[in-house]
C-alpha cells in the first residue's frame, strides 16, 4: 500500500507525499512508520546544510565582532564580504524556511516559519539595503558614524533554527521506536507444512487460513493460529505486557510475534495480514499516536490567534524604540523587533501535547494497554466508577462444563446433547463449555435450523425438528415455559457461584445445564488497586442474581446487578452519568459493546470479541484487570506531562517576549539579542520534547 503523510500537530492533515503542514509547517510524516525506514530526507538535509554554512556563519559573526580591529579592509568591502557569505545561507540553507513562511501567509494560517522569515528576512533585507545604497537612510540610523549591518543576526539565527530542526527531528524520531518494535516482533518467513508433509519457507503474505506453520524452538510465531500438535511456553510479553511465558498445549491459540521458547509446535492460522492481535495492536498504536488530546484544544485556539498578535507587537516594538528609544534609535527598534518575532515562535506550544501522546501511545502498548486515542488517555483519569462485566472480565470467561439437572421425563444425556447441538452456533463462552462437553463424551451433535440468539437472555432454534430454548428466566417466560420443578438444586448451584441456564425442549421445560466459570487469580487484587485509587466498583452481569451476590461477595463488590440484558446495562451507564459521575466500562462481550459506547471511557479486554475491542476506547490486550490501574497512573503522568509542556511553553513566552522587546532596558541597559533569541527558541522546542520523552521512565 502507499505511504500517506501526516502532521504530528495536525492529524486531520493527510498527504500521498511527503511536504509541509500547511496550518503549522512542520515536516509531514509516514502514517504508519517502516521498521526499515532510513533516517528522513529532512533531517540528512538539514544536517548536510548546516555543516556546509557553518564556517559561512563562524566567518560573518566573527567580521561583525572584530569589525573595528580590521583595519587593513575598508567598512563597505567589509560591509559586502558579509553580504557574499549571508546568501548561501538565505537562498540555499534556509530556502524551505521562507517557502514555509510565505505558504503560511497564503493559507492565512500564520505559524513559526511566519516569524522566522519575517524576522530574519527583514533582517536581510535591511542589512542588503544598508550595504548597496547606506546614504537613503537618515540620521537617526547611524551608529559611530555609520549604518549598523544585521548580517550575522540573520545569519546566526538561521543556524541556530536549523539545529534546532535536527534536534527536534532526531528527539520525534523517538516518539515511533515503540511502533517500530512492535513491527520488529514479525518474524519475516514461516515454514509451512505441505500436504506431503514437506516443509518450506514462504513470505507471511502467503499464508492462508487453514496453514500448518511448524515453529521450532527459539522462533517466533509467524501468525495467529492454534496449536494442533506438541507444547511449549511461549513469551508474550511485548504484546501483552505480562513477563512471564505462557504455556501452550494443543487446541490453545498462539499470538502472531510471540517467542516460542522450549518445545515444538505446528500450529493452523486463524488470523493474517491485518487480521492478526499484532497488526491491530500496531494499527492502534498509531492512531492513538495521530490523534488530538482535549487539552490540545486550547493550545490550538491559543496559538491560533498567537503569531498575528507577535506580529503587532514586533511591529509596535519598532515604532516605539524608533520614536522614543536612545539612538541608534530606529536600528535598535530593527533589532528587538526581530528578536520578539524569534523568541516567539509557538513550536513549543504547538508540540506540547501530541509528543506527550504520542510516547504514551507507545509506552502503553509495550505493557499490554492499547489507547484507541488521545481522548482516551485524557479522560481515563477522571473515571471515578467503574462498571464491569463478570464473565470474562471478572472470571476467566473460559467456564467448564459443571453438571446437568433433568425435569421428570428427561435424562441428562438428551439434555446436554440437544442444548450443546443448539450453542454450536453461539459464540458466548459458556456455549462454548458446553459444546466441548459433549464432544468429550463423544455425542453426536445435529446441526441447528433457524438458530435465533436473544440478546441478554439466550438462544432458540430448531434440533431434529424440536424447538430447543437455552438461556434465563426472562427467555423461559417470554415463551410461557414454566420452570418450578427444578427451582432449589438451581439456587444451589447460583449460589456456589456456577452460571445456571435453563433449557426447554418442544415446549418443555426439560432441565438445567450448570457452568463454572473460575474467577480471574488477579481480579481481586485489580479491584483492590482501583478502590484504592478511588474508583467505585459496580459489578453487571446477564447472569442470575444469586450467581452474581455469590461472585460479589467473594470479590468484595458491595454493588451488583443481576439478570441484565445489554439494554439495562446501558441504562445503568446513562443513570450513572445522569448522577454526574465520570463512568468507565469494563467488558468483553457483544452484550457490554452498548455500554462500552456510552461509557465515558470503554475499557475492553482483548482476550473477548472483536465487536468489543472495536467499540472499546481502551483494550486490555492480556485482559488483566491489573492493567486498568496502571492505565490509570499511566493518564495520569501524560496529563501532569501535557501541563508541564504547556507551562513552560506559555511561561517562556510570556517571560520572552516583553524581554525581547526590551521591557527591561530601562533597569538593566541590556537588549536581547535576536541571536540568543534563536538558540532560545530552538532550545525550547527540544525541552518540550525531551521532556516528553521522560513517560518512557513511567513505571
Amino acid at each position: 500500500m502507499a505511504t500517506t503523510y501526516t502532521c504530528p500537530m495536525h492529524p486531520e492533515i493527510v498527504r500521498n507525499e511527503p511536504g509541509s503542514c500547511p496550518i503549522c509547517g512542520m515536516s509531514l510524516e509516514p502514517m504508519m512508520p517502516s521498521i526499515d525506514e532510513e533516517e528522513s530526507h529532512e533531517l540528512t538535509g538539514f544536517r548536510h546544510r548546516f555543516w556546509w554554512t557553518l564556517p559561512m556563519t563562524l566567518s560573518i559573526a566573527l567580521i561583525s565582532f572584530f569589525e573595528s580591529k580590521i583595519t587593513f579592509l575598508s567598512v563597505p568591502t567589509l560591509g559586502w564580504i558579509q553580504l557574499g557569505l549571508t546568501i548561501p545561507i538565505i537562498f540555499w540553507a534556509a530556502d524551505s524556511f521562507f517557502i514555509r513562511g510565505w505558504q503560511s501567509i497564503i493559507h492565512r494560517a500564520p505559524n513559526m516559519w511566519t516569524l522566522i522569515s519575517l524576522g530574519t528576512g527583514a533582517a536581510f533585507v535591511y542589512s542588503l539595503v544598508a550595504t548597496v545604497s547606506p546614504g537613503i537612510f537618515p540620521d537617526t540610523f547611524l551608529h559611530e558614524g555609520k549604518i549598523p549591518l544585521y548580517f550575522e543576526a540573520a545569519a546566526v539565527i538561521i543556524s541556530l533554527t536549523i539545529v534546532g530542526q535536527i534536534l527536534e527531528l532526531k528527539a520525534r524520531s523517538q516518539t515511533s521506536l515503540a511502533i517500530k518494535s512492535l513491527l520488529g516482533l514479525s518474524p519475516k518467513t514461516a515454514k509451512k507444512i505441505s500436504a506431503d508433509g514437506s516443509e518450506k519457507d514462504i513470505e507471511l503474505d502467503q499464508i492462508m487460513v487453514g496453514d500448518l506453520l511448524r515453529v521450532r524452538p527459539g522462533e517466533k510465531v509467524p501468525i495467529d493460529g492454534v496449536v494442533e500438535t506438541g507444547s511449549s511456553s511461549v513469551d508474550e510479553s511485548m504484546l501483552t505486557g505480562e513477563p512471564i511465558p505462557v504455556s501452550k498445549e494443543i487446541g490453545d491459540k498462539v499470538i502472531g510475534g510471540s517467542l516460542n521458547a522450549n518445545g515444538a509446535l505446528v500450529i493452523r492460522a486463524e488470523k493474517i495480514g491485518a487480521e492478526t492481535l499484532l497488526s491491530r495492536i500496531v494499527e492502534l498504536v498509531a492512531q492513538a499516536q495521530r490523534s488530538k488530546a482535549p487539552m490540545q484544544r486550547m493550545a490550538d485556539l491559543v496559538a491560533g490567534y498567537f503569531v498575528t498578535v507577535v506580529v503587532a507587537i514586533s511591529l509596535l516594538t519598532l515604532v516605539i524604540w524608533g520614536f522614543f528609544g536612545p539612538d541608534p534609535r530606529w536600528a535598535n527598534g530593527l533589532v528587538n523587533a526581530v528578536a520578539v518575532l524569534i523568541i516567539a515562535c509557538p513550536c513549543a506550544l504547538g508540540l506540547a501535547t501530541p509528543m506527550s501522546v504520542m510516547v504514551a501511545s507507545g509506552k502503553g502498548a509495550a505493557r499490554g494497554i492499547l489507547f484507541r486515542d488521545a481522548s482516551a488517555i485524557e479522560n481515563l483519569r477522571k473515571v471515578k466508577l467503574l462498571l464491569v462485566d463478570k464473565t470474562g472480565t471478572l472470571t476467566e470467561g473460559k467456564p467448564k462444563y459443571h453438571s446437568t439437572i433433568a425435569a421428570p421425563n428427561f435424562t441428562e444425556e438428551e439434555v446436554l446433547r440437544l442444548t450443546a447441538a443448539l450453542d454450536q452456533a453461539s459464540e458466548h463462552p459458556l456455549a462454548a463449555a458446553i459444546v466441548a462437553a459433549a464432544r468429550e463424551k463423544a455425542m453426536v451433535l445435529p446441526e441447528p435450523t433457524n438458530f435465533l440468539s436473544h440478546s441478554g437472555m439466550g438462544v432458540s432454534g430448531e434440533i431434529e425438528g424440536k424447538k430447543i430454548l437455552v438461556g434465563n428466566q426472562l427467555l423461559m417466560d417470554t415463551n410461557q415455559i414454566q420452570t418450578d420443578s427444578l427451582a432449589l438444586p438451581g439456587e444451589s448451584l447460583r449460589q456456589e457461584g456456577a452460571s445456571v441456564m435453563q433449557v426447554a425442549i418442544g415446549g418443555t421445560f426439560a432441565g438445567l445445564i450448570a457452568v463454572a466459570d473460575p474467577i480471574k487469580p488477579t481480579t481481586l487484587q485489580a479491584l483492590k488497586d482501583l478502590q484504592a485509587d478511588g474508583i467505585r466498583i459496580v459489578m453487571a452481569t446477564g447472569d442470575s442474581t444469586t450467581t452474581a451476590k455469590s461472585v460479589a461477595q467473594k470479590l468484595g463488590i458491595s454493588e451488583f446487578y443481576g439478570e441484565v440484558t445489554p439494554e439495562k446495562k446501558l441504562k445503568l451507564v446513562e443513570k450513572f452519568q445522569q448522577e454526574g459521575l465520570f463512568v468507565g466500562m469494563a467488558g468483553d462481550g457483544i452484550n457490554d459493546a452498548p455500554a462500552l459506547a456510552q461509557a465515558n471511557v470503554g475499557i475492553a479486554m482483548g482476550t473477548g470479541t472483536d465487536v468489543a475491542m472495536n467499540t472499546g476506547q481502551i483494550t486490555l490486550v492480556k485482559g488483566d484487570l491489573r492493567n486498568i490501574s496502571g492505565a490509570v497512573s499511566l493518564s495520569n503522568a501524560t496529563v501532569r506531562n501535557m501541563k508541564q509542556n504547556l507551562l513552560f511553553a506559555f511561561v517562556y513566552n510570556a517571560l520572552g517576549i516583553p524581554i525581547a522587546a526590551g521591557l527591561l532596558y530601562p533597569i538593566t541597559g541590556l537588549l536581547l539579542s535576536p541571536m540568543i533569541a534563536a538558540l532560545a527558541m530552538s532550545l525550547s522546542s527540544a525541552s518540550v520534547i525531551t521532556n516528553a520523552l521522560r513517560l518512557n521512565s513511567h513505571t
